[in-house]
């Protein structure tokens, strides 16, 4: 079980994999007045920066469940950097129809809601594991401004158009849902930059030191292409935030 190996080598470097930064989490943990001892449910966890750092900050508990095992790999080890191991554990697995167990405190899906069909359906596996009073947290883009064709709106990987929001027609979606939006924190354009920006480089050092590997015309054709399509298109279209639910 793997994510598709492109990502693997993109954001192999990455210790967050969307685009928010470390200010932004801090901002987001301290904005939810986490407590010691909240359980905290991470689906789609990446290299486990907001849980270990939430942990090492806060207090936290809980567990964070992804796709990719070197990203898994990843965050156990920036959890024993941080000293956080024995408050948190990061397994290797599919997040896609995962319930806890145990309930907890806030239940996130940041930036990977594909693992339930989209934000719908997201927010209601993630609420099968909260406890009642619980926060659930939603990572998703949204358009900061809508592209003028169908074409633009493929340059930032949409499908359609109508694949994202523009914000308060998403802020509106999760009401329309039976929610209310409690908080919420947005991506800037340094965060995008950092997501992004960051691959460039990662991939320009993989080709040197991989350039028979049958993967590396992809690599190439990637790092050639993929900061002009950036800075024309995702930078300037496309939004990025969490937004933090409690049921009505």
């Amino acid at each position: 079980m793997d994510i598709p190996r492109i990502f693997n080598i993109t954001e192999s470097a990455h210790r967050i994999h969307n685009p928010f930064t470390p200010d932004k989490f801090a901002t987001l943990g301290a904005a939810l007045r986490l407590e010691a001892g909240t359980r905290v449910l991470d689906l789609g966890s990446g290299s486990g920066e907001m849980l270990c750092t939430w942990a090492r900050d806060h207090g936290v508990i809980g567990t964070g469940i992804d796709m990719s095992p070197l990203f898994t790999a990843q965050a156990k080890l920036r959890a024993e950097e941080l000293g956080v191991a024995h408050q948190v554990r990061f397994i290797h697995g599919d997040a896609a129809g995962h319930v806890s167990d145990e309930k907890a405190g806030v239940a996130a899906c940041v930036g990977a809601t594909w693992i339930a069909g989209g934000v719908a359906g997201t927010i209601e596996l993630l609420e099968r594991s909260l406890r009642p009073g619980g926060i659930i947290l939603i990572g998703e883009p949204y358009w900061r401004q809508l592209p003028p064709t169908v074409d633009v709106a493929k340059e930032c990987f949409a499908t359609s158009i109508s694949d994202f929001l523009v914000l308060h027609e998403l802020v509106a979606s999760f009401g329309n849902l039976g929610y209310d939006v409690v908080e919420m924190v947005l991506a800037d354009q340094d965060g995008w930059d950092r997501y992004e920006a960051a691959k460039w480089l990662t991939m320009r050092r993989w080709l040197e030191a991989n350039p028979d590997d049958e993967f590396a015309a992809e690599v190439r054709a990637k790092l050639s292409s993929e900061p002009a399509r950036y800075a024309a298109y995702t930078r300037e279209y496309l939004g990025w935030g969490v937004f933090a639910l409690m049921r009505r």
